[in-house]
């Protein structure tokens, strides 16, 4: 390190010229190599979650009948899942913002393991009494794995890329978990032939688990760069936990996107959820159901990754973000009135696919948002709040529709399993589309909101995590800029020199200290 400066006090512009020299030396915003392979490790563990989760369903008739199991203790291994993200998800959010993004990863990473192991116990076991028990615990030691993975993404855009691939990042790691899903739905079916089968489906789930255990445990070292890529990720979870949570409760701008998009969150979870059960009461058969759910998702990811690109370009997430729920609303009207109609298979699957283009490429950029407009709130609260909220609303969602279900009258043309009567779904699903267009109003009329990170950033460079700076010393601000909305002005006296700055006639004491740390 550099001794100490001399600086002279007879020439009007050596303490400025020596103040100048320390802030120039300063580094600014640097990026990691090393920050995709922070992503990698958190899209294969969102991915590998995502496939535990519904592993089970696709070949549900299969397991029943080679564990002696009832269809309902199948349907909760996937129901736990959401049970358990409501109360735990405050927990994870604490240990996201108070222990680090690494330690989260970790932690999140063996528990998925630790879940994928103790289910697969039964099948690769001899003399076990009672499987279901192992595979709920295996299962609900991957949910609580998934709230610590769900709400990682826009943590890790906000610390370790800049500004222009923040949203790009976000929609990698969050579009992981549908992908998750869709490998699932075609992976399950594919290795189940016969009841022999699933032994080797349980092992083959353990793979992707154990290597992205693997690879957060001997990959990740650190939470945060040494050096921070923004000011945003400088001043990252500035915010202790409980104050962040009353702040977050406080701000009206964040609630609306809250309600609106934990709706939306809802209303995907029951479409995802009861999709098969709609179209077999018209006549469509299983398979179609599988594509149409396939096309979801598919094209969810496509359009999420050409609405990534174009936010980190523009910064219109707040008009991306109505746009998006808009369209979605009326693809959900369209989807209420066609589905109870027969042969409609190519109109159902454009829906389906436009469904999926539309909202699921939404989620990203929403998560984006939330960050924008609570900061400087940590970006676990901001995210995993909302996701929380969209558990929750989907809950009370599905048992709203499912309650408001009839026995269909006339003529049946359903395709549904033996023993079950065909339900008319016309109600539930126009109440569905009402409540998406509830959303989607108050979002787009009420929702107003400054990007207060990107107004932080907009002042200035950040100061690394390593230096010691006087705050004297940094270069001072237009008040124009400081006095943006939302932002606070900084402590200390701005001073504004309008013409030749005269040397003062002892330098003053903290300029040596700065420039002996620079």
């Amino acid at each position: 390190m550099a001794g100490p400066t001399e600086t002279g006090t007879g020439a009007s512009g050596d303490w400025t010229e020596t103040a100048g020299a320390a802030r120039d030396a300063l580094p600014g915003p640097r990026t990691y190599a090393r920050r995709w392979v922070f992503l990698l490790v958190i899209s294969l563990l969102s991915c590998s979650n995502a496939m535990l989760w519904l592993s089970f369903a696709p070949v549900a008739d299969t397991i029943t009948q080679h564990f002696f199991l009832s269809m309902d203790q199948v349907n909760w291994l996937s129901l736990i899942y959401l049970l358990v993200s409501i109360p735990f998800g405050m927990a994870a959010i604490w240990v996201l913002d108070s222990v680090g993004l690494r330690g989260a990863t970790i932690l999140g990473a063996w528990l998925n393991l630790a879940g994928s192991m103790l289910r697969a116990l039964p099948s690769m076991a001899v003399g076990i009494p009672n499987p279901f028990f192992f595979f709920m615990s295996g299962q609900s030691l991957c949910a609580l794995a998934q709230t610590l993975v769900v709400f990682s993404p826009a943590k890790l855009a906000a610390l370790w890329f800049p500004e222009q691939q923040r949203a790009t990042a976000n929609m990698i790691g969050t579009m992981s978990n549908p992908l998750g899903i869709l490998v699932a739905n075609v992976l399950s079916p594919a290795l189940v032939k016969k009841a022999e089968d699933i032994p080797i489906m349980l092992g083959v789930y353990i793979a992707p688990a154990a290597l992205a255990c693997l690879l957060a445990t001997a990959c990740l070292w650190e939470n945060v760069p040494p050096v921070p890529p923004s000011v945003g990720a400088a001043s990252s979870t500035s915010e202790d936990f409980s104050h962040g949570l009353k702040l977050l409760i406080k701000n009206k701008a964040y609630v609306i996107l809250a309600v609106c998009f934990g709706g939306g969150i809802g209303a995907f979870t029951s479409f995802s959820a009861l999709l098969e059960q709609i179209l077999c009461a018209s006549g469509y058969s299983n398979e179609f159901s599988g594509l149409c759910g396939a096309l979801f998702i598919v094209f969810g990811i496509l359009g999420a990754l050409i609405l990534g690109l174009y936010v980190d370009r523009t910064k219109h997430f707040t008009e991306a973000t109505k746009i998006g729920l808009s369209l979605t609303s009326m693809t959900f009207v369209a989807f209420a009135l066609v589905s109870q109609l027969q042969g409609q298979t190519l109109a159902l699957a454009a829906i389906c696919s436009l469904l999926g283009l539309f909202g699921f490429s939404v989620a990203p950029v929403a998560m984006e948002l939330a960050v924008e407009c609570s900061f400087p709130v940590g970006e676990g609260s901001s995210a995993g709040l909302i996701f929380i909220l969209g558990q929750a609303e989907g809950v009370l969602i599905m048992l709203l529709l499912m309650a408001l279900t009839v026995k269909r009258t006339g003529s049946s043309f359903s395709t549904c399993g033996h023993g079950e009567d065909p339900l008319d779904w016309t109600v539930s699903l126009l109440v569905l589309a009402s409540l998406c267009a509830l959303f989607t109003c108050v979002m787009v009329l009420f929702f107003h909101t400054p990007y207060r990170r990107l107004e932080a950033e907009s002042l200035g460079h950040p100061v690394p995590r390593t230096c010691a700076v006087e705050p004297e010393i940094m270069s001072p601000t237009p008040k124009s800029l400081l006095q943006s909305p939302g932002l606070p002005l900084p402590a200390g006296p701005l001073q504004e020199v309008p013409g030749p700055v005269s040397a003062p006639q002892e330098p003053p004491e903290h300029a040596e200290n700065v420039t002996r740390a620079v």
